[in-house]
Parts: structure tokens; sequence; C-alpha cells
């Protein structure tokens, strides 16, 4: 019905446009008037009407959608077509280097230098391993213009076992060490009256030990080690340390705070002092606490802690409290480029006579050896990565050190009657002052791949003492720098390179007439290159030269111990498996 009322309309308004277009012929000219407009237009709202979003529909007929069915003919198409199969790529691949448990070098050279070692590991089963190391390195000396032996040896042997359980770690170790040297540092105006008195230069030392290690997982005691060490030397002297510490986790409120539990003894004898005829005994014992708190907040890491030490002399019977701060923090400014860092910790350093005379062994055995209060080291710096394989480290510290040891040039007496081998300016002793130190140091690194690496160092001191006139034999200047280069499959080569500045150091003399007589000596600064060349003659068997000391100078490293020159060293080294 509605579709025949549609075409009744559409009739309608085609004939009424036909008879328009005829009117408009016929009345081609349009005729002047007047309008007259009686009211204006005012539209309302109710002459508008909705327009319906859905249309409702009144069709008599609703047609439904037709589904639709797909088919495929499927045409077999004959083919001659036959894919070649897939290779995969070659990829050369390195011979990977063999390992080996043990290996023993053997080396000879100038000054009539031998050098051997030994190094031994085998593993008894998955989780046991039983090793030992036994090693020699002597030289028969002869330094130009020396007067006196200058020889010098040193022959370790130590044996190790550990074992790794599941849920535990522990090993012991056990070891012997003997070392000469001589105090051939005679002062010339002092030679003949040494001569005439033939005295007896060598100076030996003897040291074992035992001690070991045991680490847990997951619980609150970490790890706990003790070291037991006898030292003493061919003059009557001898000495005791026994140290034991254990590293446990406290919980608090949730939190754990690591926590170090320290025991420290020391006890020796020499038989006289320097001055005096009589027996010299010292030692003492020390228990500290020390924990911290570490925080982290995004790039921020800080450890709060402080630690606290018990000290007991053990001739005066003097005990006294420590506290030293443990504060340290880091801060990632720029993820692994650019880090922060900074702390201020002290401690309670123990000294030893095995200690003074490893790193000075021309000291006399007449010490008298007490702890050094280092109530702080406060440090500013900045580290991270330059490249992916170049990483730097700036810093500053601030040491303020309470009686640190210094060593010191023994006095000499003019009057050699009775005079010890040692008492002819050829010795040196301990004296402890007040010595606030600061520094500046930069590193980098650089570790190319695996063939090359290399390290640079530099630091800058200065000192201010309290009633010494200078820090004796401390240099203002250091650097050094570490060079490993792996030429191909066969070659190798690596340099050390070592600058000291200048030190200071104190020549004093007593006249029995005159009274003492000090006079300030600065060592000259010295440079020592060290260079060494190798070729892998296969997996197991290398040869290797050595060149030490390159600018062939008789540097003093210590006031009238001038070292030896340009040395030369060649040997082999041979690895093995049992």
């Amino acid at each position: 019905m509605r579709k025949h009322l549609t075409y009744i309309v559409l009739l309608a308004l085609v004939f009424g446009i036909n008879e328009s277009m005829a009117q408009r012929k016929q009345n081609d000219t349009l005729n002047t008037g007047v309008i007259d407009v009686v009211k204006p237009y005012t539209p309302s709202i109710s002459d508008a009407f909705k327009v319906k979003e859905t249309p409702a529909l009144e069709d008599a007929v609703t047609e439904t959608k037709k589904s639709i069915e797909y088919n495929i003919f499927s045409i077999p198409v004959a083919s001659t077509f036959t894919p070649a199969k897939g290779q995969a790529a070659v990829v050369e691949k390195a011979k990977p280097a063999k390992l080996y448990d043990n290996y023993a070098t053997l080396g000879a050279g100038t000054y009539t230098t031998f050098l051997g070692e030994l190094y031994l590991n085998h593993a008894i089963s998955r989780t046991e391993s039983v090793g030992g190391y036994l090693s020699h390195h002597s030289s028969q000396g002869g330094i130009e213009g020396v007067r006196f032996e200058d020889d010098f040896s040193d022959s370790k042997i130590n044996v190790n076992y550990a074992s790794q359980l599941r849920d535990m770690a522990w090993n012991v170790e056990g070891g012997f060490q003997r070392l000469t040297y001589n105090w051939y540092g005679v002062e010339d105006a002092f030679i003949d009256a040494a001569q005439a008195t033939d005295i007896q230069v060598d100076h030996s030392f003897y040291s074992a030990f035992f001690g070991g290690d045991i680490s847990f997982e997951d619980t609150y005691i970490n790890s706990g080690s003790f070291f037991f060490r006898r030292f003493g030397d061919n003059r009557g002297s001898g000495e005791n340390r026994f140290k034991f510490n254990t590293t446990i986790d406290i919980p608090i409120n949730g939190e754990e705070l690591s926590t170090d539990l320290i025991f420290d003894y020391l006890g020796g004898t020499f038989d006289r002092s320097y001055d005096l005829e009589q027996e010299l005994n010292y030692g003492n014992f020390q228990i500290g606490v020390a924990s911290q708190y570490e925080m982290k907040q995004d790039d921020l890491t800080v450890n709060f802690g402080a630690a606290l030490f018990y000290l007991n002399e053990r001739e005066s019977g003097d005990s006294k409290f420590y506290i030293y701060p443990k504060v340290t923090a880091t801060y990632r400014l720029v993820n692994e480029i650019l880090i922060a860092y900074g702390g201020i910790e002290g401690g309670l350093i123990q000294h030893s006579y095995y200690d003074f005379a490893t790193e000075n062994p021309f000291v006399s055995p007449t010490l008298f050896i007490v702890p050094t209060d280092q109530q702080y080291n406060a440090y500013l710096g900045l580290k991270g990565k330059l490249s992916s394989n170049m990483s730097y480290n700036l810093s500053g510290h601030y040491w303020a050190d309470r009686n640190k040891a210094l060593y010191r040039h023994n006095t000499t007496f003019l009057d050699f009657t009775d005079a010890e081998d040692y008492q002819y300016g050829n010795s040196f002793g301990i004296v402890y002052d007040d010595v606030d130190t600061f520094s500046v140091s930069g590193e980098l690194n650089v570790d190319v791949n695996r063939n090359f690496t290399l390290g640079l160092k530099a630091e800058y001191f200065s000192y201010g003492t309290n009633n010494e006139t200078e820090a004796w034999n401390l240099p203002d200047v250091k650097g050094s720098l570490f060079l490993d280069y792996r030429i191909n499959e066969h070659w190798f080569a690596g340099a050390n390179l070592f600058y000291s500045g200048e030190r200071k150091a104190l020549l004093s003399s007593l006249d029995p007439i005159e009274g003492y007589n000090d006079m300030v000596v600065v060592l000259d600064s010295y440079f020592d290159a060290n260079v060494h060349l190798g070729y892998n003659i296969n997996d197991k068997i290398a040869v290797f030269a050595k060149a030490n000391n390159l600018s062939n100078t008789a540097y003093q490293r210590w006031l009238f111990y001038p070292v030896q020159s340009i040395q030369f060293l060649t040997g082999a080294t041979f690895k093995f498996d049992f």
C-alpha cells in the first residue's frame, strides 16, 4: 500500500514541474511591482520535527539473508620441480684452549737468578679437591758499588684442601716460608769500620701458618675464618698472631643487619731494643664488632653502620674503646656511565713484625709495635664506563691516622764498640706519628677482548705530620701501568711499569761528644719498566723471556740500598694433568 502512495506523489511532482516550466516560457519578462511585508517570519521550535534514528519498517514482506556456500574445486597439476635440501652455513670455530690443573715453571737469568714454581691441584671427587704450591726465587747479587753480600732468596710451600657441599663450602690451608736478605746498605763513611769488625749482614726470616674459612647458604651465619702464623728470624725474634672473623645477619623488624665479629691477637719478643741490651716485648688483643645496614631506593644505595673495638695492651695492661664510622653511598647518575660514590670509614689497624719485614726487609729486629688508630678515611669519587670495554675511576681521599707507622733510618752510633751488625747506618726502625694524608687518584682500565687488557693508575699524596719533620719514605706521586697482549695463537707479551716520586729520609748519627746530628735526605724519583715475551710451542709447553728495570738505573727504594740494574730471565712452563 505504501509503495502505491509513493508512486502517486512522484507523478504529481513531475506534472507540477512541467507546468511551472511552461509558465516561465510564456512569461520571460519580469514585471516590476511592490511587495509589502506585513510581518517578518519568526520560526518556532514547534515548526521543527525530529528525525528518528532508527526508522520503523512497515513492509508486509521482510526478506531474510540467504546463506552463501563456497566450494573450491581442487585440480591436481603435475610438477617436475624438486626443492634442494637446505644446508647450515659453516662457521669456523676457534679451537677451545685446553685447560690443565697443574703447571711447573723453571727460569734462570742474570745476577745468577733462579726461578722455580710448581702448582698442583687434584679433584678427589666432584665436591673435594686437594692442592699445593711450591716456589723459589733467588739471586746471588752483584750490584755495582756494593761492598757487602747482597743476595736474597724467597722459598715457600703451601698445601690446601677444599670441600664444596650443597649448603656449605670450606677449606683449610697451611704453609711454610723462608726469606733471606742482607743489611748491605752501609753508609760510605762507615764501610771501613764495618769491614774492620767483620760484620755479618745476613738476616733470614721464617714463617709457618695454618688457617681456613667456611661459608654457608641460607643461614644467618654467612661465613667464618681463622688464621694462625708463627714468624721469627735468625736474630732470636719470635711472633705469634691469631685472627678469627665471622659474618652474621641479625634480623631486626624484618630487616637484616650485616655484622662482623673480629678477634685479633698479637704477641712477640725481640732479643733487645735498638738502644739497650734488654729484651723487648710487645703485643695486644683486639675485639671488634662492625655492623652495617643497607638501604636501596631507585639508583641510590646507602650503607649505614659503625664499628666498635676494644683494645688491651699486653705490656702496659691499658685498655681502651674505639668507635669508627662505616657509612658508604653510591648513586647512579647515568646508568653504568656515571656513578658517584663516597663514604667515611675507620678502623683499628693491627701491625706485626711480619708485615713490616715483608714491606721493608731491611728493618732491624728491635721494633716496638703498636696498632694504628685510623680515625676516619673520607672519600668521594666518580666511576663508570666510557664504552663497553673501557672503565674509569676518579677519587679523592682524606685519612686521619693516629700512631701511623713510618720507616725511619736508625741512628748510627759513632762509637762502634760492641755494635750490632745492623747499627752501621744500614737498618730501619719504626716511628709513630699523627699523620693526615690527602690523596687524588685516577684509574683507567681497558679490556678490548680476551687478547688485550690495559690498566693505568696515577696517585698524588700530600702529608701533614705532628711530631716528625716529614712523612718519612712516603712518595708524593705514584703511577703504574699493566698490559697483557695475546698476539696470536702462539705469541703473547706484557709489560709492568712503575713510577715513584721523591721521598724524604732522615740520616741521623750520635757522636759521644757532639751529640746528635740529623740531616734530611731527598731520595730521587725512580721509574721501573718490566716487559716479558712468550711463545706457546703447543698447548702444554711455553717458553718466555723477561727483562726487568729497563731504565738500567740502580735506584734506591730505601736509603743506601740500590737495586739491581737491568736484568734478564729466560725459562719455560710445562702444563700437565695427572
